[in-house]
């Protein structure tokens, strides 16, 4: 048989699916699963959206469009990723639309450095497992930079200075962050912005998916520290805003690698879906009450669940300051119940008491001295996570037993 490239082999994938395929399995089996496992909204969106695809279809506005994306949605997203960032100088033609935020990842690295020349990409660890993945098989080298419990879950900035060689051409910041909840404050980023400007020629990948999504103060993005704009690829998109992660819309904005992206998109998806981009700017310019309404009950589910996480024996969990995910650090509850590591707890978690979470190692190395951490999506409800961290707690109590 032929061989599969390297190149393939190599790549990397997003175990959050993995695990709700697990996840779904059993539940066809007839288990009991309380999941929290997935990273999407639990809300369908909005009505006004809805329509807007409607009307689209029944429009007939069913062929390809420009590789960057309808002419409305590049102005609506121009305006919306300027208003949100202090005003920046974002032009239509700035932007680009793509098939979701994620393919800007991939497209970012290819745009920014070289096949197999030794060229640096820095990326937060734990992190999203897409980053490493995209480095590696375009064949940079993965930099982590590692996030700190003690810090809010952001990294120290000499941290930063040190990683920093000639070699480093991009470095991928993204806040709200995925899986830990963690947000970079406008200080942090002005003081990582002064560690960049010692080094011109690392471009910035800022992934602002959840920045919609900040439950304390104002959002703000690198972008708006004066001399990042340029060179910051700023991404966002409409899957965690308006719920619309299943219409596959992202929209990046860098007025330098717009056209390069539009290339890609060219070379690779030819469009995003027309119907899909007539609705993204019903979302963007109409109401935005169920935008609101979403994040006010993400926040009501964040003070919940990190209230209830915080009861259970051997769990402890910091307060997240954006996007719908909760961090725990389950050191003490692997060592009460015997198991090795989070991966461990994981499994044990989901076969024994029919909650999925997802493990540390899914979203890069272990932080040295860091301890075991899983990762919750509380995009569900309050009831669902009532009851699970009641079995995660009953779980931990019933083996405690066991293991003494």
């Amino acid at each position: 048989m032929p061989e599969i490239s390297r190149r393939a082999s190599s790549l990397g994938t997003e175990n959050a699916f993995v695990v709700l395929a697990e996840v779904n399995a059993l539940a066809r089996q007839g288990k009991d699963i309380v999941s929290f496992c997935i990273g999407q909204p639990d809300f369908p969106a909005p009505d006004n959206v809805q329509e807007a695809a409607i009307r689209a279809i029944k429009g007939g506005k069913h062929g390809y469009t420009p590789s960057a994306g309808i002419d409305e949605l590049r102005q609506a997203a121009a305006k919306y990723l300027a208003g949100m960032r202090g005003g920046l100088p974002i032009r239509p033609e700035d932007v680009v639309v793509g098939a979701g935020a994620k393919p800007f990842i991939a497209y970012a690295v290819v745009s920014t450095t070289d096949y197999g020349v030794g060229d640096e990409v820095i990326y937060p660890n734990p992190g999203f497992p897409i980053y490493e993945s995209q480095i590696a098989a375009n064949g940079a080298k993965p930099v982590p930079i590692h996030l700190h419990e003690s810090r809010n879950f952001s990294f120290d900035p000499n941290e930063l200075e040190k990683l920093i060689t000639k070699k480093t051409k991009l470095l991928i910041l993204n806040y709200p962050h995925n899986p830990t909840g963690g947000c970079l404050t406008r200080k942090e980023l002005e003081t990582i912005a002064g560690v960049l400007k010692k080094h011109p020629q690392v471009w910035v990948y800022a992934d602002e998916i959840y920045s919609r999504l900040v439950f304390n103060g104002e959002f703000f993005s690198i972008a708006q520290v004066p001399g990042l704009y340029e060179r910051t690829i700023i991404s966002d998109g409409a899957s965690k805003t308006w719920a619309m992660t299943g219409w596959r819309i992202g929209f990046t904005s860098n007025p330098q690698l717009a056209p390069v992206f539009t290339r890609w998109i060219t070379n690779t998806e030819s469009c995003a879906s027309q119907i899909s981009q007539w609705a993204a700017v019903e979302a963007i310019n109409g109401p935005q009450q169920s935008a609101e309404k979403m994040k006010k009950s993400f926040l009501e589910r964040r003070d919940l669940i990190v209230g209830l996480l915080n009861e259970v024996p051997g769990v402890k969990c910091q307060v997240p300051g954006g996007a719908f995910y909760v961090w725990p650090n389950v050191t003490e509850a692997c060592r009460r119940i015997g198991a090795a590591d989070s991966e461990e707890f994981r499994k044990r978690l989901l076969h024994e008491a029919g909650v999925a979470v997802l493990a540390d190692i899914h979203f890069g190395m272990r932080v040295p001295g860091e301890g075991q951490h899983v990762r919750f999506s509380y995009a569900a409800s309050n009831q669902a996570i009532e009851a699970g961290v009641q079995r995660l707690a009953d779980f931990i109590k019933k083996n405690t037993k066991k293991a003494a």
